[in-house]
């Protein structure tokens, strides 16, 4: 064990590229969203000032509407695809035109129920920012106030081929006048745990559609190419909510309480929309069509990180968690294995995710499901320690697939492991509150 924490902390370290840390190397060269929260979270077990500087540097990028983008380009790099002259976002730094799942809030939670009065400081700082991400996606994806929350692009849920997407893209016209462009992925991945190339067709025609029409999110959301919703987004923002209001008791903020709990009740309310009862479970809906995903994915196992559903959904909750745990070797698989469309291997359509069941653990836990919780947390840690700091791993035999040393795995995998890792020593708050002035100078963030 004391191997693999020191091997996730080096990881780690490799990564940082001075105030931001990359997933792994020429896979991901830039900064992604949450991958920088869950990220954050793992070095402030070993590096308090450095974990509050990555926060720090990903809201930097924010843009002026609240939205936090889902890559910052810190520099080119020929060797991804799409970089940001495919985005053309305009702005300062360059970032991509969509967000993704908004861990932030939790993860700066549970920072402050472990940390000290520094953390605290440190929260109430980014605290407007928080607000202003969390109103933009309630505003800019939910526009007529139904309690839904619609992602325009597979990219923006982080679960970017799942089978949920499936009716939302078969509906995608590619034209004519597509952009070319080369892939970089399948260079330092195989193909077979890629998107398929007929897919990344699809993600491209949305992002030219952006393009064209200026990151406008109310001209995508309403003739966008893709409108879907995801338990994903749906259960990690409502949750990020509950999360941002006790953050805001624990601060001693109450103004903006009022505003939080409108925000909690709303989406409540839309959760219901995503329950199919066909399955038994929450899916994936097409907003516009009002089609369902037809299978239980790692996604619906967040209902219980957001505290939703009747005494008898969440009943059907549990029955499919332990079903699909007695399916495979691993849990929890992203797609359910008993389905058709599962692919053990090819990304999100099969593989295990390390930060995927970290929420889900948490979400257990706090339902009284400590024994599904256990066996979870169990199959995390045994995937890290026996076949390293992989991007994703295979349920069915552990195999890690995709990128190596990545940074969130690594991190989760610390966070796993928390009581065993030897903190940063530090002498005196001073060096701490030096050391982050220094590397928020670095970015010219105020």
């Amino acid at each position: 064990m004391t191997r693999r924490i020191d091997e996730a902390i080096r990881i780690i370290k490799m990564n940082d590229r001075g105030g931001y840390t990359v997933p792994t190397n020429r896979l991901y060269p830039y900064q992604w969203n949450w991958d920088s929260g869950f990220t954050a979270l793992g070095i402030w077990h070993f590096n308090k000032w450095r974990a509050w500087l990555e926060i720090m540097v990903l809201l930097e990028a924010q843009w002026d509407d609240g939205m936090v983008p889902h890559i910052v380009f810190r520099h080119h790099d020929p060797d991804y695809f799409p970089g940001p002259d495919i985005w053309q976002s305009n702005t300062e730094p360059s970032t991509s035109g969509h967000s993704q799942p908004p861990v932030l809030a939790s993860v700066i939670l549970r920072i402050v129920r472990m940390g000290t009065a520094y953390d605290s400081r440190k929260a109430r700082e980014v605290f407007p920012k928080l607000m202003a991400y969390h109103r933009w996606f309630c505003n800019a994806r939910d526009p007529q106030g139904k309690g839904v929350i619609g992602i325009i692009h597979p990219w923006e849920s982080g679960r970017d081929n799942c089978p949920d997407w499936d009716i939302g893209m078969k509906g995608i016209t590619v034209p004519d006048n597509l952009m070319s462009y080369a892939r970089r992925d399948t260079s330092y991945v195989d193909s077979d745990q890629r998107p398929s190339q007929a897919q990344y067709d699809r993600f491209i025609t949305i992002v030219q559609f952006g393009r064209e029409v200026k990151w406008d999110h109310r001209a995508i959301n309403a003739r966008g190419p893709f409108l879907m919703a995801d338990p994903g987004v749906q259960f990690i923002l409502l949750r990020a909510c509950r999360d941002l209001q006790e953050l805001a008791h624990l601060l001693d903020m109450d103004e903006p309480i009022d505003e939080i709990r409108g925000w909690i009740d709303r989406l409540t309310t839309g959760c219901d929309w995503l329950w199919n009862d066909d399955i038994g479970g929450y899916c994936a809906r097409d907003i516009r069509s009002g089609d369902f995903s037809n299978a239980i994915t790692n996604a619906s196992m967040l209902s219980f990180f957001a505290g939703v559903g009747s005494s008898d959904q969440r009943a059907s909750m549990v029955a499919h968690c332990r079903r699909i745990l007695d399916a495979c070797w691993y849990g929890m698989p992203s797609w359910d294995p008993e389905d058709r469309n599962f692919e053990p291997k090819r990304y999100w359509r099969g593989p295990v995710w390390a930060v995927m069941n970290h929420m889900i653990v948490a979400g257990l836990v706090d339902a009284g499901e400590s024994e599904l919780a256990s066996r979870i947390s169990s199959d995390t840690r045994h995937l890290v320690e026996a076949h390293g700091m992989a991007e994703y791993f295979d349920p069915l035999d552990g195999t890690g697939l995709g990128g190596m040393d990545f940074s969130w795995t690594a991190a989760i995998y610390l966070d796993l492991c928390r009581d065993e890792v030897a903190p940063l020593q530090i002498d005196n708050i001073e060096t701490v509150l030096g050391n982050f002035a220094e590397g928020i100078s670095s970015h010219g963030i105020d």
